[in-house]
C-alpha cells in the first residue's frame, strides 16, 4: 500500500493564473496538497488559450492548451465571480479553511474585496498567505505588472546570454516565473513548519523581480567583486575553461570540465599534451589563455564522430554530453528509467489520456506527480462546496 504524500491533508486556496504561482500550487499537489484552483467563469486561467497545442476532446474541440496543462495537473478547479458579494463569501469561507492561499493579484487588488492577507488572518490566523507579484508589496515599482520576458531584461539574465556578438537573448523557458514558483513553493513550506512552532500563518511577499536578481548566483559576484558586469560568452563559461559546445565530424557537443584533472584526462582522449604546458595546465591559466586553447580543441574534437568522442570520454571520465533535441531526450534511456513523463487518465481527452512531466522529486522511491490531468474550467465547483473538508 502506498504510503500517503508528505501534504496529505494539507489544502490550498489558489487565486492565481498563468504561471508562477500555478506553478507553486502543482508543486504542492504533487506533493498530496489538495489544491482548489478558483477561476473566472466563462474564460479561466488565461493560459487555457495560450496554443496550439491544444489538447483534443473525444467528442471534439479541445480540453484547454498545452500550457495550461504543463502547470495544473492534480488540481480541482472551481468559477467564482470574484466581484460579486457571493463570490467574496464564497473565497471568505474557503479562506477559513485552507492552510495555504496562493494569489497573484497587483498590490491592494485584493483588498477592495475583502479577501487580502489582513482580513482573511482575521478569519483563519492559521492561514499561509502567499502574494506573487512582478516587484513585490512596496517599493517604487510595487504598482506594476510583471511579465517574465520584461522581468529577464530588466534583471540583467539578458546581457549575460547569447553570443557576445548578438543581441541579448532571453531563455526559451519562462526562467522568472518558473523560478519565482519553486522558491514561493519553499516559503509555503517553510511557513508550515513554522507555523508548527507559533500556531500563526503569515504573509509571504514573492517577486519575480527579487527572484531573477537572486538566481544571478556566481554571475552577481562578478558585478559585486570587480565592478565590472561580465560581458556574454554565448556557450562558454566565464570562469570555467574548457566548458562549452564543441564541433564534431557529424555534430555538436557539450564539453564541461570542471577541475585540472578533468582536463588533463581530456587532454589524453585527445592525444595532446597541452595539460604539460603552462598556459593550460590550470583553470585560471586556461582563463587567461582561452583564445588559443579553445580553437585547437577544437580542431581536434572535430576529427572524431559525436558517438566515438563521447564514448571515449565517458572510459576516461571527462564530462561531456550530447545536445538533445527534445524527441532525442524523450527516446532517452535514463529519461525513460526514471519516468520523466506519464499519461493521466482524462476521459474526455481523445484517447482518454493527457501527457505530463513529472516532477523532479522522488520521496521513499516514489515520484512526486498529481496523479490527475489539469481541470476543467469549473469541473469542480459543486463537489469543493459540498466538501466537508473545505465547509
Amino acid at each position: 500500500m502506498t504510503s500517503p504524500k508528505p501534504l496529505a491533508g494539507i489544502r490550498v486556496l489558489e487565486l492565481a493564473r498563468i504561471l508562477a504561482g500555478p506553478w507553486c500550487g502543482q508543486n504542492l499537489a504533487d506533493l498530496g496538497a489538495d489544491v482548489v484552483k478558483v477561476e473566472r467563469p466563462g474564460a479561466g486561467d488565461d493560459t487555457r488559450s495560450w496554443g496550439p497545442p491544444f489538447v483534443e476532446a473525444e467528442a471534439g474541440g479541445d480540453l484547454s492548451a498545452g500550457y495550461y496543462h504543463a502547470t495544473n495537473r492534480g488540481k480541482r478547479s472551481i468559477t467564482v465571480e470574484m466581484d460579486t458579494p457571493e463570490g467574496q463569501a464564497t473565497i471568505r469561507r474557503l479562506a477559513s479553511k485552507a492552510d495555504i492561499l496562493l494569489e497573484n493579484f497587483k498590490v491592494g487588488g485584493l483588498k477592495k474585496y475583502g479577501l487580502d492577507y489582513a482580513s482573511l488572518s482575521a478569519l483563519n490566523p492559521r492561514l499561509i498567505y502567499c502574494s506573487v507579484t512582478g516587484f513585490g508589496q512596496d517599493g517604487p515599482y510595487a504598482h506594476r505588472g510583471g511579465y517574465d520576458f520584461m522581468i529577464q531584461g530588466m534583471s540583467g539574465i539578458m546581457s549575460i546570454t547569447g553570443e557576445p556578438e548578438g543581441e541579448p537573448m532571453k531563455t526559451a523557458v519562462a526562467f522568472a516565473d518558473v523560478f519565482t514558483g519553486m522558491y514561493a513553493t519553499t516559503a509555503v513550506l517553510a511557513a508550515l513548519q513554522g507555523r508548527q512552532n507559533t500556531g500563526r500563518g503569515c504573509h509571504i511577499d514573492m517577486a519575480l523581480f527579487d527572484t531573477q536578481i537572486a538566481v544571478m548566483g556566481n554571475q552577481a559576484m562578478i558585478q559585486l567583486l570587480t565592478g565590472a558586469p561580465p560581458p556574454r560568452f554565448g556557450n562558454a563559461h566565464s570562469s570555467v575553461v574548457p566548458y562549452q559546445v564543441f564541433p564534431t565530424s557529424d555534430g555538436h557537443i557539450v564539453i564541461a570540465c570542471g577541475n585540472d584533472g578533468q582536463f588533463r584526462r581530456l587532454c589524453g582522449v585527445l592525444g595532446t599534451v597541452w595539460a604539460d604546458d603552462e598556459r593550460y595546465a590550470t583553470n585560471p591559466a586556461r582563463i587567461v589563455h582561452r583564445g588559443t586553447l579553445i580553437p585547437l580543441l577544437m580542431a581536434e574534437t572535430a576529427k572524431w564522430t559525436k558517438a566515438d568522442l563521447l564514448a571515449a570520454f565517458e572510459r576516461e571520465v571527462v564530462p561531456a554530453g550530447p545536445i538533445n533535441t527534445l524527441p532525442e531526450v524523450f527516446a532517452d534511456p535514463q529519461v525513460i528509467h526514471r519516468r520523466m513523463t506519464f499519461d493521466l487518465d482524462e476521459p474526455a481527452a481523445k484517447g482518454g489520456k493527457v501527457p505530463t512531466l513529472r516532477g523532479p522529486i522522488v520521496v521513499d522511491g516514489e515520484p512526486m506527480v498529481g496523479r490527475t490531468a489539469s481541470p476543467g474550467l469549473g469541473q469542480h465547483t459543486d463537489e469543493v462546496l459540498a466538501d466537508p473538508n473545505w465547509s
